[in-house]
């Protein structure tokens, strides 16, 4: 009989809903225990009182839970300037941790993440979700072997529109510091950030591991009334393979995410209309299509492989050192651009959402020819200045 698992989940709003409602629904069937929660906010989740009726010890501060209780395994859905200093204290007391994307706002606070876990030889895994998925990890097995030849290329756009509601739910949507503390949400580091790190993780030299970027260049804009960015293209280098990244909140359109990974032999389609949607497929040089299946964003995989993980039954697929490639590339992009306001005369509202007329023409012709927004000579484009990547240190005060 299999040893009952303890979890603490930290946060319980938002996307950390999604953990109660697996974790109660799936206790028996992998047994796993909620044993606290910690949420200062915790009254306004949906499963505050269910929680309260199965007498879950609820804190708003960690610190207080580890005063009176242990953890196998601490479930980190906090926002993004929480992560580091959250994990450090799981780990110091014992814990085990998943936390959600993106690891850290900097660079520093991610190596701080390391030597943490390292001292108290423990776990910590990162929620960038694609890196679980069967069909996802079946690609990169095949790139591995060298089924398609040496990669040349390759590029993701993501067009999804918020509304105005999605920048104010929270005092950290769309921050770049609070009360002195780096967050850096932005598009690319919150909800595109999966298929920005899923570029680095595909061309890693082993199945786990994510290749680490030598330059970037970025373009940096936004047309809600932010401090971050809510637009972005980036040029980035690793291995001498190019990388280009398109995203944006302020489009009309949803679009995506879309993805070709050029490679010697073939080409890696994602999300093709063409095709089917959320259909993965590969297209070789000679017309011959191979069809891998469809991922699964939503997928709550991870949860599950990280409790296997904790139990000795399996390895994890995101490492910190995994999301730390993603975290160099977002402090190398503010470094790299200043945040470029639209011009006012092109930024649209219409039923709470803000959206950049062509902006989905700029993004699409940027994609197919290669290029930054600036490199398309739309006058509203700013270019960024190129950063190397290594040995870099992250992100400073006087950066932006």
């Amino acid at each position: 009989m299999k040893k009952w698992l303890s979890i603490l989940l930290v946060g319980v709003g938002g996307y950390g809903a999604k953990y109660v409602e697996y974790l109660l629904r799936e206790r028996e069937n992998y047994s796993v225990q909620i044993v606290g929660v910690v949420d200062p906010q915790a009254k306004k989740s949906k499963f505050y009182d269910i929680l309260a009726d199965m007498k879950i010890p609820i804190y708003d501060d960690l610190k207080d839970f580890y005063k009176y209780h242990k953890a196998d395994l601490a479930i980190i859905s906090s926002p993004i300037h929480y992560h580091c200093d959250q994990t450090c204290l799981a780990l110091e007391h014992g814990s085990n941790v998943l936390c959600e994307k993106p690891a850290a706002a900097t660079v520093q606070e991610v190596k701080k993440m390391i030597e943490y876990r390292d001292r108290f030889e423990k776990i910590v895994a990162i929620g960038f979700q694609w890196v679980y998925d069967p069909t996802f990890l079946k690609l990169k097995q095949d790139i591995l072997a060298g089924k398609f030849g040496r990669p040349i290329r390759l590029k993701t756009m993501v067009l999804w529109p918020r509304d105005i509601t999605y920048y104010t739910r929270s005092s950290w949507a769309g921050r770049i510091k609070i009360n002195g503390k780096w967050v850096l949400d932005s598009v690319a580091n919150n909800a595109t950030a999966h298929f920005l790190h899923s570029m680095l993780f595909i061309l890693g030299d082993d199945l786990p591991n994510t290749v680490f970027p030598q330059t970037i260049q970025a373009e940096l804009y936004r047309a809600n009334k932010i401090e971050s960015f809510d637009t972005c293209c980036m040029r980035i280098w690793a291995k001498n393979i190019e990388i280009l990244f398109y995203a944006t909140h302020a489009s009309k359109e949803k679009i995506g995410p879309y993805f070709v990974y050029e490679f010697e032999k073939a080409r890696i389609i994602f999300n093709d209309p063409r095709v089917g949607e959320n259909k993965l497929v590969a297209v070789y040089n000679d017309g011959e299509t191979q069809f891998y299946g469809v991922i699964d964003h939503g997928s709550m995989k991870k949860l599950w492989d990280i409790i296997r993980a904790v139990r000795g039954e399996k390895n994890i697929n995101c490492s910190l050192e995994s999301a730390l490639a993603h975290t160099l590339v977002i402090n190398g992009a503010h470094e790299s651009s200043k945040i470029v306001d639209f011009p006012e005369k092109i930024i649209k509202r219409e039923q709470e959402i803000v959206w950049v007329e062509n902006l989905t023409d700029v993004i699409k012709e940027s994609f197919e020819n290669n290029r930054l927004f600036s490199e398309t000579k739309v006058q509203w484009s700013y270019s960024g200045k190129t950063i190397d990547l290594n040995n870099y240190e992250g992100i400073r005060n006087e950066s932006i």
